[in-house]
């Protein structure tokens, strides 16, 4: 069950920050939002989990968003604090803490622009990371591809600090298909996570432009052959 619940915030924290896409925009603009999805893996057992998304701006003009997700005894909340300006969303810190079956885990990520560096905390110990211009956290660049998706960018690539690594994220929009959710049916882009010729791991999304590119479905398959979903159940806009 340890192993199970692991595997199902594992993908939670790499693939449910999708649902960060819900409407935030036209191609030059974000809109502050709260959207709910159910999510589900099987695993010998079906595991199910609701995960909780929000988007809000601070008085001072930056952005926060916050994703939250809860499965049977794991919890999982992730933050993302950033500013957004001319298209482009620059973080300013990322938060990450886990708690399954009473274990505990905690990230923080904090950006210096000025120094282009990056300084990543686990369990209380600090490291240092030179990034390059345009660098994301790993929430964060969920909202750059929605407005990149948006302004009909069609391959997609970000640079995410990774838990002290330096990541290249690639997708690519393969297509159209209707797709039908709790919250309704919806003709939505299809697209691909590029994961190299040899990679096991298969991973689809499906946006709707309709809904200002809001992820509405997300269906992967894991190495060992475990099978994961994602859909839309209900959106406000603030």
């Amino acid at each position: 069950m340890r192993q199970s619940l692991s595997t199902l915030l594992f993908v939670l924290k790499g693939m449910f920050v999708f649902a960060a896409l819900a409407p935030a925009v036209s191609a030059d603009t974000l809109t502050p939002f709260r959207a709910n999805y159910t999510a589900s893996l099987d695993a010998g057992v079906e595991l199910n989990a609701n995960a909780y998304r929000e988007l809000r701006q601070q008085e001072d003009g930056s952005w926060v968003f916050d994703s939250t997700a809860d499965a049977v005894v794991a919890r999982q909340h992730e933050g993302s604090h950033f500013t957004y300006s001319n298209n482009e969303i620059q973080p300013l810190e990322y938060r990450y803490e886990r708690k399954l079956l009473g274990r505990e885990r905690l990230v923080d990520l904090k950006f210096n622009w000025s120094d282009n560096q990056v300084t990543t905390t686990v369990e209380e110990k600090p490291w240092r990371m030179k990034i390059p211009a345009g660098t994301q956290d790993k929430l964060s660049y969920q909202l750059q591809l929605r407005l990149d998706l948006a302004a009909g960018k069609t391959d997609l690539v970000y640079q995410v600090a990774d838990g002290g690594l330096l990541s290249e994220y690639h997708f690519r929009v393969i297509g159209e298909e209707t797709v039908e959710t709790p919250a309704g049916k919806f003709n939505a882009l299809k697209v691909e996570r590029v994961r190299g010729e040899d990679a096991k791991r298969t991973t689809h999304l499906w946006f709707a432009p309709e809904l200002e590119y809001l992820i509405v479905k997300l269906y992967q398959v894991e190495s060992d052959g475990k099978e994961y979903g994602l859909l839309l159940n209900q959106l406000e806009n603030e």
